[in-house]
């Protein structure tokens, strides 16, 4: 598989609001945080619902810096994320990372961590 082709497709489907784009990349029993209120969601209605009600309130645009594979076998993506209000007023601007377990060649679970 290779992480250096999929993951900036992923980032770039999540950026144009491509959910469906996202999806096709993401294991039906997906875990994914829930970055905006907390916890995690599953599955990809769970992925859908949570990024439809996100974007209704924020504008988040996440560039991927740099890609590794980590000796566990997981995905290593140092990004750069910015959100906005509806109005244009900025909430965040941080880097992070977010790591990536596939399964299948699909995205089976993600981690944020700070930095």
């Amino acid at each position: 598989m290779d992480f250096q082709d999929i993951i900036p497709k992923l980032y770039k489907a999540f950026n144009q609001r491509n959910i469906d784009g996202v999806l096709a990349h993401f294991h039906l029993d997906v875990q994914w945080p829930n970055g905006w209120e907390g916890g995690y969601v599953f599955g990809h209605n769970g992925v859908r619902d949570y990024w439809t009600r996100q974007w209704s309130e924020i504008d988040p645009h996440v560039e991927p810096l740099h890609i590794a594979e980590l000796p566990d076998g997981r995905v290593a993506v140092d990004v750069h994320a910015v959100a906005k209000d509806m109005d244009g007023n900025l909430l965040f601007d941080s880097q992070m990372r977010h790591i990536y377990t596939f399964e299948d060649g699909m995205v089976r679970t993600m981690e944020i961590e700070k930095q």
